[in-house]
């Protein structure tokens, strides 16, 4: 019995390998054809030598970034201080969190246009209603993977050591509760990350230049660009998946030694 069960579980296994990875197989080999009878990397050579993909792709770096530093700088103190001092608005904390979930992002985007394109606040130009709206969408991720950090450490604890050490807020936030939930702020960072590289209507919509709208374009227009634009973009997510394991791994490493 336990060897059919290793049998059927390696064949749901494979399975779930061959329709994860088939479509991007498929999607690689037609990005190859650009050049008529014989495989190449023309299309990924026009793509990197468009200085409208340089544009775009560091524009959406850069609206990442800075999307995942407004997040941290958020939603760490806040989950911090709901788990502290007031446990019980943590239910209504979290409802909020899950707005995002609830209110489509084309009318969340033209609530911000209305809004926000009239005096006294007449910021609908801005990058920072860009970043704002981004940090906002990649609220439900960025809050829940940092509570569910904080959640396994013993926060309580951990403040009033600090504090009879004569450490402040600042000293105990950065210093201690950071770097002890470093590993569930990075995945909640890969997912914001994956969120702004990847989201369309707002970029379009609050005119900024960005990876997703450029991509739209392109798949107007081209054939076999888009293509070897989403084989890219696929490898971009597999590496920030891997710089996030090896931090990880670097982070257990010296909680380990630490022992």
């Amino acid at each position: 019995m336990k060897r059919r069960g290793k049998l059927w579980a390696w064949v749901v296994i494979i399975i779930g390998i061959l329709y994860f990875f088939l479509p991007l197989l498929a999607t690689f080999m037609f990005s190859l054809r650009a050049k008529l009878g014989v495989l190449s990397f023309k299309a990924y050579a026009s793509v990197f030598s468009d200085p409208k993909f340089v544009t775009s792709f560091l524009s959406s770096l850069l609206w990442a970034s800075l999307t995942i530093i407004f997040g941290i700088l958020l939603f760490v103190p806040t989950a911090y201080w709901v788990r502290l001092r007031v446990p019980k608005a943590r239910t209504a904390v979290e409802f909020i969190t899950l707005l995002p979930f609830v209110v489509p992002v084309i009318v969340y985007v033209f609530g911000l246009v209305r809004t926000y394109s009239h005096p006294p606040l007449l910021i609908v130009n801005s990058p920072f209603l860009l970043i704002s709206a981004y940090t906002i969408l990649s609220m439900p991720y960025m809050y829940r993977a940092v509570d569910i950090g904080l959640r396994s450490i013993d926060v309580r604890t951990l403040t009033e050591a600090a504090q009879s050490q004569g450490a402040g807020w600042g000293t105990i936030l950065f210093r201690i509760i950071i770097p002890n939930i470093r590993v569930s702020i990075l995945n909640g960072a890969f997912l914001s990350f994956a969120i702004v590289m990847g989201e369309y209507i707002l970029a379009q919509y609050l005119a900024k230049p960005a990876f997703a709208p450029y991509m739209a374009v392109l798949m107007q227009n081209k054939a076999y660009e888009p293509a070897a634009l989403a084989v890219i973009s696929f490898a971009l997510t597999w590496a920030s998946m891997g710089i996030i394991s090896v931090i990880g791994r670097g982070q257990q490493a010296q909680f380990a030694g630490g022992h």
